[in-house]
């Protein structure tokens, strides 16, 4: 028994809160063509360059940040800086805009990231991870580009005693970053 298209990108669709991009269609041999006809017959709705939403699948509160990194459109694209803080709510930290990092090399030229703060840093596998499915730096580097970006101390002296209490952060990587950011004043 053949699947669908929309059958197919649904089952991708659950694991990206009811998002799907081209890039997703593309790798499953799923054509331009097709995911423009499932557009049209509503079946999916556009809500970015390249990233499209099932309507039908619930709308959570975590789904914009999904959004946003499937906006970036690199596959090592992640949550982080400040958003990623706020994320693993270990500071009081409230960002105005959705901080994504990329790789370097990467250079997005995408309309619709007037919500986004784009940093461009090649990541190790290790500074990587997930919060709520949805691709996310590692609590520690978080701190660590926050540290470099100029975040206010009270907050990441916050981010380091809770982090460590939540269990998202090792004490010898708090040591570090303490130290760190004692170097930083």
């Amino acid at each position: 028994m053949r699947t669908s298209a929309q059958e197919t990108l649904w089952g991708v669709a659950l694991n990206q809160h009811g998002f799907v991009t081209l890039a997703d269609a593309r790798r499953l041999g799923i054509n331009d063509a097709a995911v423009t006809m499932l557009a049209r017959r509503r079946k999916i709705e556009r809500v970015a360059t390249g990233v499209y939403r099932f309507p039908g699948y619930p709308a959570t509160s975590n789904a914009p940040y999904m959004q946003a990194v499937l906006w970036a459109g690199d596959p090592r694209a992640c949550l982080s800086h400040d958003t990623a803080l706020a994320a693993y709510e270990v500071s009081d930290i409230n960002p105005d805009h959705v901080h994504l990092t990329v790789p370097r090399a990467r250079r997005i030229r995408r309309s619709g990231g007037d919500l986004y703060k784009v940093h461009h840093e090649d990541l190790a596998d290790s500074e990587m991870g997930w919060w709520d499915e949805i691709p996310t730096v590692t609590l520690a580097a978080a701190i660590r580009q926050c540290i470099d970006g100029g975040v206010p101390t009270y907050l990441l002296r916050q981010a380091l005693d809770r982090g460590v209490k939540s269990g998202h952060l090792r004490n010898v990587d708090q040591e570090k970053l303490a130290k760190r950011l004692e170097e930083r004043a």
